[in-house]
């Protein structure tokens, strides 16, 4: 691991689909590196299990822009070893584990379109990152929220083989789980992420692209520890 006390401060920024292995990826590698990491992603899961909790009309993006900047959101490192990579407190709630279910997964997508929620949840992303030293893991990291980031990653895979992963994740978590209808939910969620207005889902044009179809996260990581070495001037050691 490199001594942390002589890097400067430099942002990681990995984007992709849903399920095509950001988290476990960005995870594994802030803990190679020594960075934090931060899934964005979850601070839209949170504003969607909220809304729905809280009878919030998510076609309302008034209503929704008030929801947002009203949440006292924290993530925090895990507090509990039930698998959690983080902890997520919404008002003194811990919703981790809720905020992954089924129904929020079939509404994130058209929350995270709105607009001035994403404003509300990019501020707060930015401020996380303030520190520096970070791998930063969504949708819009390197195109929007830190497009100066000196290492830019996107990672893919096909919409069968990430609902595959979607799909074991949930029995695994001993949830219902139906393969066809979770590819109908990657496939709607791939047209809606792309093609919103808001921060719509695509590679920088200096993202380096991964696909992460037959690939171990060992494997995934161990080429973006690589680029790391290249791009921000990491001494690495061997592991």
């Amino acid at each position: 691991m490199p001594d942390l006390l002589t890097l400067p401060p430099s942002v990681i920024a990995i984007d992709g689909p849903a399920a095509s292995g950001k988290s476990t990826v960005g995870e594994n590698l802030a803990g190679r590196l020594g960075f934090l990491y931060f899934d964005t992603g979850a601070m839209y899961r949170a504003v969607t299990h909220a809304a729905l909790t809280r009878g919030t009309p998510i076609d309302d993006a008034a209503a929704m822009a008030v929801l947002a900047n009203a949440l006292d959101i924290d993530i925090l490192p895990a507090t509990v070893p039930d698998g959690r990579q983080y902890t997520v407190v919404v008002d003194g709630d811990d919703v981790t584990w809720a905020m992954r279910s089924a129904e929020v997964d079939a509404h994130v997508s058209a929350v995270s379109a709105i607009a001035p929620v994403r404003e509300a949840m990019v501020r707060q992303q930015r401020r996380v990152a303030d520190k520096g030293r970070v791998v930063m893991v969504g949708r819009d990291i390197g195109t929007v929220v830190f497009p100066e980031a000196p290492l830019k990653v996107y990672l893919d895979a096909s919409p069968e083989e990430r609902a595959r992963r979607r799909y074991r994740e949930l029995l695994d978590r001993r949830q219902p789980a139906d393969y066809e209808a979770i590819l109908e939910n990657v496939r709607l969620r791939d047209a809606v992420d792309s093609e919103r207005e808001a921060s719509p889902l695509r590679a920088a044009p200096d993202a380096v692209p991964i696909n992460t179809e037959g690939l171990s996260v060992e494997e995934v990581v161990a080429v973006i520890v690589q680029l790391a070495g290249q791009r921000l001037g990491l001494a690495l050691q061997p592991e």
